[in-house]
C-alpha cells in the first residue's frame, strides 16, 4: 500500500497536468460519471495523506491506492483496465489501477483537516498530542496507523518508527512518557520525509532496519514478527532494545 510521502511524489510528478482541461474520461470505477468530466479542467492535483486529489468545478476526485494500486503518466499497462484514466486537450494522460475512486463533494478545505497530515506544511504536532490523549488506552502500533492523527503514515514507517525510538508495538499510550510521546509525534514527521527522499534516490529498501527484516541490527538476535494490535498489520520488532510501556496480549505470531 502506498504510503504518504508515495502520493506526495506522484502529486509533484503531475504538477503540470494542473490547469490542464479533460479531454476524454474512461475506465471502470463503478463511483465516477465518466460523462460529466470533459471539458472540465483540473484546478488542482494534491495530497492529503494516502489519498491523491484531482480537484475539478464539480467536485474532486479522490484516488486510495488500497493495497495494489498503482499509476502511469502518458502511458498505459499493457494489460490492465485502467480504474480512471483521463485524456487532456492539451495533451498527456494520467491512468490509475486497482484502485479506490470517490467523489468528495464541496470545498477540499472543508473536507480536510490539513492539519493532520503529517507531511503537509500545515501539520499540527499539537493536535496530534491531544488526539494521543484522548486515545490513552490504544496501543501505539494502532495509533500510528490512525489517518485522523498520522495521516499518510503506513506499515513501513510504523515499524522503522517504533525500532527508532527503541518502542515495542504492544506499549500502551498512556504508558508512555510525555517525552516519549512528543518524539512519536515527531519522528512520524521525520521519518516520513526521509522516507521520500530515499525513495527518491531509489534507495527505500536499503535504509529499513526492521521492516522485512530477519535480525535486529542493534543486536545482532532475531526479529520477532507478528500481527498485531487491532489493525492486524505485520510488524516486526525486538524484544531486547525496544521496551514494552504497559501490558497487552493477543500476540498473534506469522
Amino acid at each position: 500500500m502506498p504510503e504518504g510521502p508515495s502520493i506526495v511524489i506522484l502529486s509533484e510528478q503531475v504538477r503540470a497536468f494542473e490547469g490542464r482541461t479533460i479531454a476524454c474520461a474512461s475506465g471502470n470505477s463503478k463511483a465516477v460519471p465518466f460523462d460529466e468530466l470533459p471539458g472540465q479542467p483540473v484546478l488542482s492535483l494534491r495530497s492529503w495523506g494516502k489519498h491523491f486529489l484531482i480537484e475539478l468545478p464539480l467536485y474532486t476526485l479522490r484516488i486510495h491506492f488500497l493495497m495494489f494500486g498503482s499509476y502511469r503518466i502518458d502511458e498505459r499497462k499493457a494489460d490492465a483496465e485502467p480504474r480512471l484514466s483521463l485524456q487532456f486537450e492539451e495533451g498527456g494522460e494520467l491512468n490509475f489501477y486497482t484502485c479506490s475512486v470517490k467523489l468528495v463533494e464541496g470545498e477540499l478545505e472543508q473536507a480536510y483537516d490539513w492539519r493532520g497530515d503529517v507531511m503537509s506544511a500545515h501539520w499540527s504536532p499539537r493536535l496530534a498530542l491531544k488526539k494521543l490523549r484522548e486515545n490513552p488506552e490504544r496501543l501505539v502500533c494502532d495509533v500510528l496507523l490512525d489517518q485522523d492523527i498520522f495521516a499518510g503514515v503506513g506499515n513501513i514507517i510504523k515499524n522503522e518508527v517504533l525500532f527508532r525510538l527503541h518502542m515495542h508495538p504492544l506499549s500502551m499510550v498512556s504508558k508512555l512518557p510525555q517525552g516519549k510521546l512528543r518524539e512519536l509525534v515527531k519522528q512520524a514527521r521525520q521519518y516520513s520525509f526521509e522516507f521520500k527522499q530515499w525513495k527518491l534516490a531509489f534507495e527505500l529498501k536499503k535504509h529499513w532496519l526492521v521492516h522485512n527484516r530477519a535480525v535486529c541490527p542493534r543486536c545482532n538476535i532475531k526479529l520477532h514478527r507478528a500481527h498485531l494490535g487491532l489493525t492486524q498489520r505485520r510488524t516486526f520488532w525486538c524484544e531486547r532494545c525496544q521496551k514494552r510501556y504497559g501490558d497487552a496480549e493477543d500476540v498473534v505470531k506469522l
